[in-house]
């Protein structure tokens, strides 16, 4: 195969996961292998080339703040960039990009197949070396690699001290277009068997999730006058902290909907539906569900929504978003032609459902560490989420975490008063899931302290400690971080007077002329009180502070900084109020639930708290509070437990 025998490092898959995992692996100075099967197409996108949305912005946001990789490959690529809910509050607006797919997978696997110390490589992994600890545990010690095209030759054995799974719907895939169903990951891509197999022997539950795409159609046989046009914001957002504008040109969306005559054809078609004919035994996304489960679920609406996105500037192919399925052929080509606008459509690739294996997340530590297998870590899909995003975000932590664990350091475990991030690999260990898990801002309970736009301000630091934070980029942070400082303490020390209106603002008809002499932080805290016209007024300059270098903050920050300045005088009362909120918490986050503790001990314990328990071995007590199930007595008597062992 042309590979070494050994490594520190091994990452299996190389989708948005595989490629976080691996350069982080390899930044933090780890000799890493990334193997796929075929690395031709890596971070190739599957379904829409977007990223980014509601909630799923800020994990992106989030992953560049800490060094990862996606915002950087997004603003790269992207070919149109959106705010999303702007007219709502800041804490759950959010970042959109519609992306070139064949650019960004090209960024991608010109980025991994040059970054030093990180070998890409094609192999399916079909097991897994496991060897036993002096302390008698399980542990990884490497993969067994099938050698060939196919994956039929014989097989490698290449040692590792860690390894993360990123296999996304390619384990044991089985795909499905109407009652045709065979073996694939993606569309004419093979899929990853033996490893499901392995994962099982070594110990570890499995399931089967399903997930589906839209069909692709020519951009030339679309009437774009019957849709209503979506174009992108200007000047374009960009996703990453470092980029400093989008060059690259930019493209419009349409906007369109089904109508009777499409629900009725599509209900014709369900006797040929893998869906509804029970050939599809795994569980879909609930909030992303193929265009047949919405007409059964949904009789009352005469309509839904569709998206006409291009997938690039250099091809044809248009992605109706809104319309996954896994109808017949004969059937996707029925539906679409009796939507308006898309009388003469053609289908250049099918739509299809992809049935893939999974491990249910219970299974692992907050680090992404499987619990009984040391060094053996999962990401993405394979823990039962859904979207680029979550898999990019899992796919970094564990990367970092790995490095973490060969250097002998604590894991990074962020809180969920912390990060997005916090929130979804939390959710991830302490609940049941039956269906693939997607973000949304309103799983996130303190979604005021977890802006998107102030990412780097909230996790700089854990990509710095990591290693994946470099100096430059380091002290620019630093350097912002510091000018913000200064610019909120010069507010709160500054005054408002009503007879400042009557000869120097007088001119300023945006602004509100206050009753009485006061505090300036109180008046910018009203909400008539615009940024525009506050800016206009001169109230704050972040620039404008002697604090640090003049030169080290670029100006292109300076809207972002007045933005983040005028928000914090706006929203400073619930968040101080949510931040006593999660004080209050902080005690039970704190409190660790050590391996050793015996659930089948403790005294008084209900059947159903004692079997979560054990199921789930919540590593804090924060966490055993969230397992379904468990309630305060319980956590009561494990305390009590505790004590009495005189182990607390």
């Amino acid at each position: 195969m042309g590979l070494r025998d050994r490594y520190d490092i091994i990452v299996v898959g190389a989708g948005h996961a595989g490629c976080e995992a691996a350069h982080a692996a390899a930044r933090m100075g780890f000799d890493t292998l990334l193997l796929t099967l075929d690395p031709a197409h890596v971070a190739l996108m599957s379904c829409n080339p977007s990223i980014g949305g509601l909630a799923k912005g800020h994990l992106v946001r989030e992953i560049d703040a800490l060094g990862g990789i996606q915002a950087l490959a997004t603003d790269a690529t992207g070919i149109q960039f959106r705010m999303l809910n702007t007219r709502k509050g800041p804490a759950v607006q959010a970042p959109r990009a519609q992306c070139d797919k064949l650019a960004y997978n090209g960024w991608m696997r010109d980025f991994i197949g040059n970054y030093p110390k990180l070998t890409l490589a094609a192999g399916m992994v079909s097991g897994l070396i496991l060897e036993r600890s002096e302390a008698g545990r399980q542990r990884v010690g490497g993969v067994l690699v099938r050698e060939g095209v196919d994956g039929g030759g014989g097989e490698t054995r290449i040692y590792a001290r860690a390894v993360i799974c990123t296999t996304g719907t390619f384990l044991d895939g089985l795909i499905h277009i109407g009652l045709k169903h065979f073996p694939a990951g993606r569309l004419g891509e093979r899929a990853a068997v033996g490893l499901g197999d392995a994962l099982r022997a070594a110990g570890l539950e499995t399931g089967r999730l399903k997930t589906g795409t839209p069909p692709r159609l020519r951009a030339g046989s679309i009437d774009f006058s019957r849709f209503e046009p979506q174009p992108g914001d200007t000047p374009p957002p960009p996703f990453s902290f470092s980029t400093r504008s989008i060059q690259r040109e930019q493209v419009c969306c349409w906007l369109g909907r089904t109508n009777a005559r499409t629900h009725d054809i599509i209900r014709g078609g369900l006797d040929r539906s893998p869906l509804y004919t029970g050939v599809i035994q795994g569980v879909g996304p609930r909030y992303c569900p193929s265009i047949e489960d919405k007409i059964v679920r949904f009789p009352q609406k005469d309509s839904h929504q569709i998206f006409l996105e291009p997938e690039g500037l250099s091809t044809d192919w248009i992605y109706p978003g809104g319309l996954p399925t896994s109808l017949p052929e004969d059937v996707q080509e029925a539906m679409l032609r009796s939507i308006e606008g898309l009388e003469r459509a053609e289908i250049i690739k099918p739509g299809y459902a992809v049935e893939y294996t999974f491990c249910p997340p219970m299974q692992l530590r907050p680090s992404l560490e499987v619990k009984i297998i040391d060094g053996l870590f999962f990401g993405g899909q394979i823990n039962g989420t859904s979207g680029y995003e979550e898999a990019a975000a899992q796919g970094l932590m564990a990367g970092i975490n790995a490095g973490l664990k060969l250097r002998g350091e604590p894991p990074l475990v962020l809180r969920r008063d912390e990060a997005y991030l916090g929130v979804l690999i939390d959710d991830l260990i302490t609940m049941e899931h039956r269906e693939p898990y997607r973000m949304f801002t309103s799983r996130a309970e303190y979604r005021l302290l977890l802006r998107h736009d102030t990412a780097d301000l909230r996790l700089g630091a854990h990509g710095r400690r990591a290693g994946l934070i470099g100096e430059a980029r380091w002290a620019a942070l630093q350097a912002y971080r510091a000018r913000m400082d200064a610019s909120i303490a010069r507010i709160e020390k500054a005054t408002v007077n009503p007879a400042r209106w009557d000869h120097e603002l007088s001119a300023c008809e945006a602004l509100p002329r206050p009753e009485r002499a006061g505090p300036l932080a109180q008046y910018l805290a009203r909400p008539e009180v615009t940024l525009a016209a506050a800016r206009a007024a001169g109230f704050f300059d972040p620039l404008s502070e002697a604090t640090g270098d003049p030169d080290a903050l670029d100006p292109a920050d300076a809207p972002r900084a007045e933005q983040q300045v005028m928000l914090h005088f706006k929203y400073l009362g619930y968040v101080r109020k949510q931040e006593v909120q999660v004080e209050r918490l902080r005690r039970l986050e704190d409190k660790a639930l050590p391996e050793w503790l015996d659930y089948e001990r403790v005294h008084g314990l209900r059947r159903e708290a004692r079997e979560k328990l054990i199921r789930f071995r919540p590593a804090t007590l924060g966490q055993a509070g969230r397992v379904a199930g468990i309630n305060q007595t319980d956590l009561s008597l494990v305390l009590v437990h505790l004590k009495a062992s005189g182990r607390d």
